[in-house]
């Protein structure tokens, strides 16, 4: 199952792992392997890129932070090839997200002379940003024909689990999904709250806006640390939320509801 429809498809900037985590799912399709263990993979290639920060590995941080994104998008894949959606894969893999992107940035700020404080700041930017590219996507997902719904444009209340996991699990993890992203959800909705009146998001409003997507801001992080210049990396992410506020007024604008 995609999760878009054939004519909803774009050309997604943050997603240019796919192609080898379809590769990757298709290789695990017939074996023990579940999605649940893929999304400890890329947590475990995450930890390792955040290792190499600190030992200002800077080249072979850069490395694990792709692989990270990759493994990232094979866990999806192989609920879909293995036809085994889970809300608990879902919410696990967006917990695990926003904790590796916390310790990254934690990791830059403490080898670099970024204060704390405006380290937290562009957390919080970071995090605004890949929640307006979610907004929209789950959007399109959810009105798409033939689309992935597993996950909702408003999260208000635990799903009723899918066979094969358990109902506490997914109770647990909707909890602890609802504390670190609820408030990040409540701002998009207050900047946008018409959005999810569009019938559709044409395919160029979407390739723009994938540059907020988690693959490309961690590329970003990938390319700019090799490059030794760490210091700019916490200033460019919270210069780079200009564009929600761009974004925004282009979808009021220019796609209304």
């Amino acid at each position: 199952m995609s999760k878009l429809a054939a004519s909803d498809k774009f050309v997604d900037l943050s997603d240019y792992g796919r192609p080898l985590a379809i590769l990757f799912a298709n290789q695990l399709k017939n074996t023990r392997v579940t999605p649940i263990h893929v999304t400890f993979l890329f947590g475990i290639s995450g930890l390792i890129a955040l290792y190499c920060i600190l030992q200002n590995h800077y080249f072979s941080a850069g490395f694990f932070i792709i692989l990270k994104s990759i493994i990232d998008g094979a866990d999806g894949e192989l609920a879909r090839v293995k036809n085994t959606p889970s809300y608990t894969g879902r919410y696990l893999d967006s917990i695990f997200d926003i904790i590796l992107n916390f310790l990254f940035l934690m990791a830059i700020c403490y080898v670099s002379k970024t204060s704390f404080y405006i380290t937290l700041f562009a957390f919080f930017c970071i995090q605004l940003q890949g929640t307006l590219y979610n907004y929209y996507y789950v959007i399109l997902r959810n009105k798409s024909v033939g689309g992935d719904s597993t996950s909702k444009i408003f999260e208000y209340k635990s799903p009723k689990a899918l066979p094969g996991e358990s109902q506490k699990s997914v109770d647990f993890l909707f909890k602890i999904y609802t504390i670190v992203y609820g408030g990040f959800d409540k701002i998009i909705h207050t900047l946008d709250n018409d959005a999810y009146k569009v019938k559709t998001f044409p395919n160029w409003f979407m390739t723009l806006l994938s540059m907020y997507g988690l693959g490309f801001q961690l590329l970003i992080i990938a390319v700019m640390l090799p490059m030794n210049w760490i210091e700019y990396i916490i200033p460019f992410f919270i210069g780079y939320s200009v564009l929600i506020f761009v974004l925004i007024a282009i979808r009021k604008t220019v796609i209304k509801a």
